[in-house]
């Protein structure tokens, strides 16, 4: 460990935290041999009295489905049967112990976060995963998962990787990068050398203790006295591999021909080693003088990856196959059935249909236990060896399919460009056209999105009729979220017949009433079981956009729930995002933040980029209600920095109409005007700009430019009229009310005032603000107060500091002295205090909560340690009634 004070520094301190419940994760990454593996063995050996789980990612393994993980929990396996059902039923399925199927990807990285958990019981454990670049992908992504949400559990967990650019998933986790030795390190490592050979190797080596290492050991008799022929600097990975492949070709045939076997094989299973080559371990003994693998306990390990990799490169390509082919004929047990496959395939040089099939069942497996990667990979092998070309496409297409699923959505674009055929056969068509729209959709245009789909039901409808459906309505939702008035006419003209579609038909036609009536039908048919989640979920959209919150709010909760019940957590962030949005719209403030929060989560770990910039708008427009000021513009340049560039208008205009209220809230009024106007531009269309004109009426007025609110408040009005909801009403009277004459403002006011009593409490709240602000002006200060009381009070319960601000100034204003009260309980906790409080005060066990906010169940009993002594409680019954008060 020359040189590496600083490094060993860091990993004491984390151990020494552990002992006291801290947990971390740290993800050290450089080239090969630069000592990444060497940290990983000196936390090891530091770790007394923790339990210490590790694993060594294989190259031959990446595509193997959760082989890391099944690894890593080998020697705890007793462990599953005390994780909560659905957990221990995933880790059993992907372990290959049972044959069920795992809905939800998230299931497992959840098991794998309570295994660590309990792997470290009332004391310590220390995780080491080495060579994550080679570990499959679905193990990595459960891992991280689990990773990002440790925090009081005692458990440190330590990555090596080579790049971190090359391994998917690890983004976000805490890094150190190591570099090469300095050269008082470097030169310690180099001794009995002359001192030409020594300078010699350590400008080869650059730093690296490996090359440092092999490279002094490789010299001949001769080149050990100084006779070094010029040498061609390089990579120092290179002359290492160099090194190891000129001490493999000095071995007998008998042994390069075992190692071979070995570095072809992915199990390190000694006996099926020796069988697969036909020889006897004898033939290993001068690779193990060698010091090039290690033998313990019927496991052969190569003592560095490089040696692996040098002994399977060095070998001919037709000494590879054989390798192979030999290893497909041993690995004939159940359990190595997808080993075999994948051999088979790797011995292949052509088309094999044999061999395409078994690797479409590994697929299908992969698939069914949430292994997307894993499934891309297989279904692609799969079709590279299929000479049909029709069942060729059907498994590339497959393979774009689950790499997108998987949050691959370059490798998906680029799969589903090398199908060739699916033009001749319109079933083929549309799937190839919607996997081309999500990966569109995942990383590119929602308009393209859109209209890839549309072309392909202009092209295909009259041969598949019943293709036609599903492609319309993802179009349409696609449409929806570009704001493309156009292109959502375009799509529902191609079935005006169809409800689903006969809604944006007509409203977007101007036909309001018409839409209306189309609508009904589709609200009372939405807990069908014959309607499908995407019909569902757009008629929770049509709702909200019509105002119907109330429907809008039903519709959305059970789209959650139906996602949770049948493992659709793909569309879970989707379905949050709409509830939380509803749940804005209805002034419940904190349920919306929980539901964003939750959907933002998962956005992050599908990779879905594209709804996560919809719940960063949302989270930014509460934070900016809050008047935390930082976080709302964090949020919102961020949510920006995505949908700008593609179009995507309607998250756009969200994100400035966050910045908006947060100027209008603070005071701001001439930025909230131009925010709130430029987020009209972005909407797309007039009605999808409806839900901001209250506000930017009132910036207009309080800016100046009373000109500038009289067309929206003449548009509120007729929208207001039209679809005759009351809440929307009580907002139209209000911005009535600021720019019409004293004599008509306290009529407006007034049918306000009585209009929001069955609506959201935060415009209520802010209606009472602007009239109790015009009554003090108008001299009648005891009417004001009631209204400016009742105001406060609300902004107060919700946290809103700059509406609450400005409700305190006018009461002084208007003579009351009085102290407004406290925020709720709720106030003194943290945000993930209350997160899980509120779910315990449901009755919800520790495990239950844990579930639905990713978190290990020890934390959550943490933070209920925490919050208690906060609420004044001393148990979870209590915290019923002090939520209710």
């Amino acid at each position: 460990m020359q040189g590496r004070a600083a490094e060993r520094d860091q990993i004491d301190r984390m151990l020494d935290a552990a002992v006291d419940g801290a947990s971390s994760t740290l993800l050290i990454h450089g080239e090969a041999g630069i000592g990444k593996t060497a940290l990983l063995d000196y936390a090891a050996a530091r770790a007394s009295g923790m339990r210490v789980l590790r694993i060594d990612g294989l190259e031959s393994e990446t595509e193997l489905a959760f082989a890391g993980l099944h690894q890593l929990f080998l020697p705890v396996m007793d462990l599953v049967d005390q994780l909560p059902g659905p957990q221990a039923r995933a880790l059993r399925a992907v372990f290959g112990l049972t044959d069920d199927t795992v809905r939800d990807r998230f299931v497992i990285g959840l098991a794998v976060l309570t295994m660590l958990a309990e792997a470290a019981g009332e004391g310590t454990l220390l995780c080491l995963v080495d060579d994550v670049q080679w570990l499959d992908r679905a193990s990595v992504d459960a891992l991280t998962f689990a990773a990002r949400r440790l925090q009081v559990e005692g458990v440190v967990l330590i990555f090596a990787a080579r790049d971190t650019a090359g391994v998917a998933g690890v983004v976000g986790l805490p890094t150190l990068p190591l570099a090469g030795l300095d050269e008082e390190a470097a030169a310690a490592l180099v001794v009995d050398l002359p001192p030409y050979v020594r300078e010699r190797i350590l400008d080869e080596a650059q730093g690296n203790p490996l090359a440092l290492r092999e490279l002094s050991a490789a010299l001949t008799p001769t080149q050990r006295a100084g006779q070094l022929s010029p040498l061609t600097l390089s990579a120092p990975s290179n002359r290492v591999l160099d090194a190891f492949q000129d001490q493999i070709r000095r071995l007998p045939e008998a042994t390069r021909a075992l190692l071979l076997m070995a570095a072809a094989d992915d199990t390190g299973t000694l006996d099926l080693i020796l069988r697969a080559a036909g020889a006897t371990v004898g033939d290993l003994e001068p690779a193990e003088r060698a010091d090039l693998i290690v033998l313990t306990g019927g496991v052969l390990r190569f003592r560095h990856p490089l040696i692996r990799y040098a002994a399977y490169q060095g070998s001919p390509f037709a000494g590879r196959v054989a390798a192979h082919q030999a290893m497909a004929a041993v690995l004939v047990a159940p359990e190595h059935a997808h080993r075999r496959a994948w051999q088979l395939a790797a011995a292949a040089t052509g088309p094999d249909d044999r061999v395409a099939d078994e690797l479409e069942r590994v697929a299908v497996w992969a698939g069914g236990r949430q292994a997307l990667a894993s499934a891309s990979a297989a279904y692609e092998r799969a079709a590279q060896l299929t000479a049909e070309p029709e069942d060729r496409a059907r498994r590339f297409i497959a393979a774009a399919q689950a790499a997108a699923d998987a949050g691959q959505d370059e490798r998906g674009g680029r799969l589903a460009a090398m199908v060739e055929v699916a033009a001749q056969d319109p079933g083929l068509a549309a799937d190839l056209a919607r996997v081309r729209a999500v990966v569109e959709l995942g990383y590119g245009s929602p308009d393209v999105a859109g209209r890839i789909l549309l072309d392909c039901a202009n092209q295909i409808g009259p041969r598949r009729p019943d293709k036609l459906p599903a492609l319309l309505v993802d179009a349409l939702h696609a449409a929806f979220s570009s704001g493309n008035a156009d292109l959502i006419a375009a799509v529902a003209a191609q079935a005006p017949a169809e409800p689903v579609l006969a809604v944006p038909g007509c409203l977007f036609a101007g036909d309001v009433p018409g839409a209306l009536r189309a609508l009904r039908p589709l609200v009372a048919a939405r807990g069908r079981t014959d309607t499908g989640f995407m019909d569902r979920l757009m008629t929770g959209i049509y709702c909200h956009l019509t105002a119907d919150d109330e429907a809008a709010y039903e519709i959305a909760a059970e789209a959650v729930d139906h996602c949770r019940d049948s493992g659709m957590g793909g569309w879970l962030p989707t379905a949050l995002h709409l509830l939380a949005r509803v749940e804005l719209t209805l002034g419940q403030h904190d349920a919306a933040s929980m539901h964003a929060a939750e959907g933002l989560r998962l956005a992050e770990g599908y990779d879905l980029a594209h709804r996560a910039a919809h719940l960063r708008a949302v989270l930014a427009t509460l934070a900016a209600v809050r008047g935390e000021e930082e976080q709302a513009r964090r949020l919102a340049r961020d949510a920006m920095s995505y949908t700008q560039p593609r179009g995507i208008g309607r998250a756009t205009a969200d994100a400035l109409w966050a910045l908006g209220l947060l100027d209008l809230g603070l005071g701001r009024a001439d930025a909230a005007l131009q925010r709130f106007e430029a987020a009209r531009a972005a909407s797309g269309h007039p009605l999808f700009g409806v839900f901001l004109l209250p506000d930017l009426v009132e910036a207009a007025v309080r800016a100046g430019r009373p000109e500038r609110a009289a067309e929206p408040v003449r548009l509120l009005d007729e929208w207001a009229e039209t679809t005759g909801r009351p809440a929307l009403a009580a907002l139209a009277h209000r911005c009535r009310a600021l720019t019409a004459s004293d004599g008509e403002a306290e009529q407006h006011f007034g049918s306000a005032v009585r209009l929001h009593r069955a609506g959201s409490a935060v415009d209520q709240a802010r209606t009472g603000l602007l009239y109790g602000e015009w009554l003090r002006r108008a001299r009648r200060k005891l009417e004001a107060r009631g209204h400016l009381r009742d105001a406060l009070d609300t902004f107060t319960a919700l946290g809103a500091e700059p509406w609450a601000h400005r409700a305190r100034a006018e009461l002084r204003a208007s003579g009351d002295a009085a102290e407004p009260s406290l925020g709720g309980p709720l106030s003194r906790l943290s945000p993930q205090e209350r997160e899980v409080v509120r779910l315990a005060a449901t009755g919800a066990t520790n495990r239950e909560i844990a579930a639905q906010l990713f978190l290990s169940p020890r934390t959550v009993g943490h933070h209920l340690y925490r919050a208690f002594p906060k609420l004044g409680v001393t148990s979870r019954t209590d915290l019923a009634t002090v939520l209710a008060s």
